[in-house]
């Protein structure tokens, strides 16, 4: 039976912009050969599920430019004088691998000058604090190499240190911050953090049962994810049905359900097949402990996190949703 094509349509227009100018732009045909990639009878349910999940969680280029924008007058970061606060501030441009902080930077620039009419490489001459953004936290790894080197070079001993991103999940949130503070404490420096998200990811292994990333209530009858899971150090920790999560990511729990063991199931199959995939790649989306994988279901119209779900992303011998682009 064929998908129905006004959900096909629906779902491209969701994630119409992604990699737009680089790869060719979503289409239904495009979707269609996506979804077929599992059994008949799941392909409409699952991705009317997904439909709902990517309507919450795809972040366009406008609704970057949107958050962007908000930031400049937000009275909780930039105070009753958000000029004089975005003046005395200096921008990190520190990531060593990827585009994002730049094209994010780049962005902020031009919203920055139209309410302010500050130029941005002119702000921070006498850092006030620091901003360091971009599109998300998730494993905190990337913050944790970008920031605990750029530490060392800090002028000063006490520094305002300013994260914010679009997506924050608050596990990697926490490790980054623990693994940072370790950083300063050896450089004899006081910082003092804030934490900014768009979207703040409850994915802290205490808070499975009312998180909002992909977290199965049971392993799948399915024997590659079970032989998967025999790999694992520690049984999979499951979650307990009953909640959507506080971001209210998932349409039900009979609808995050069946997204969960089905992007379980095909990402253990490519897992098993795509023997290119790095060590740490998990079924469920990269991560270094092992797990079923770390979850995550957000992506912008630049690229794909490789702790998203195997399913959306990864190639051959499967056809990805999301082409993504590595470092």
């Amino acid at each position: 039976m064929a998908v129905n094509p006004a959900l096909l349509q629906a779902t491209v227009s969701i994630i119409a912009d992604y990699r737009a100018g680089e790869i060719a732009a979503p289409d239904v045909a495009h979707v269609e050969r996506w979804v077929n990639q599992f059994d008949e009878k799941v392909r409409e349910p699952l991705l009317t599920e997904l439909k709902h999940v990517l309507s919450r969680t795809y972040v366009s280029k406008l609704g970057v430019e949107r958050f962007l924008s908000g930031l400049v007058p937000l009275q909780k970061l930039a105070g009753n004088k958000p000029p004089e606060f975005w003046n005395n501030a200096k921008f990190l441009d520190i990531q060593d691998r990827g585009k994002s902080q730049k094209e994010f930077l780049s962005l902020f620039a031009v919203t920055l000058k139209q309410q302010t009419g500050l130029d941005l490489a002119n702000c921070g001459t006498n850092p006030a604090c620091y901003i360091y953004l971009d599109d998300g936290i998730f494993t905190g790894m990337t913050l944790i190499r970008s920031i605990g080197s750029w530490l060392k070079t800090v002028p000063t001993q006490k520094a305002i240190v300013h994260v914010i991103v679009i997506a924050g999940h608050l596990g990697g949130q926490f490790y980054a911050k623990g693994e940072l503070e370790k950083i300063v404490k050896g450089l004899g420096k006081e910082i003092e953090w804030h934490w900014w998200a768009l979207h703040t990811v409850e994915d802290r292994k205490a808070y499975t049962d009312t998180s909002d990333v992909l977290r199965p209530t049971s392993l799948p009858e399915d024997d590659l994810t079970k032989a998967y899971a025999k790999t694992l150090r520690y049984p999979p920790v499951y979650r307990t049905a009953g909640s959507l999560g506080a971001l209210k990511i998932f349409s039900s729990e009979q609808g995050r359900d069946l997204l969960e063991r089905q992007l379980l199931v095909k990402g253990a199959f490519i897992k098993d097949a795509a023997k290119q995939l790095p060590k740490f790649a998990r079924p469920l989306g990269d991560m270094v402990l092992e797990t079923l994988g770390f979850g995550s279901t957000f992506v912008t119209y630049r690229n794909c996190p490789n702790n998203a779900p195997l399913a959306f992303w990864a190639g051959n011998p499967w056809y990805p949703l999301f082409q993504r682009k590595t470092n």
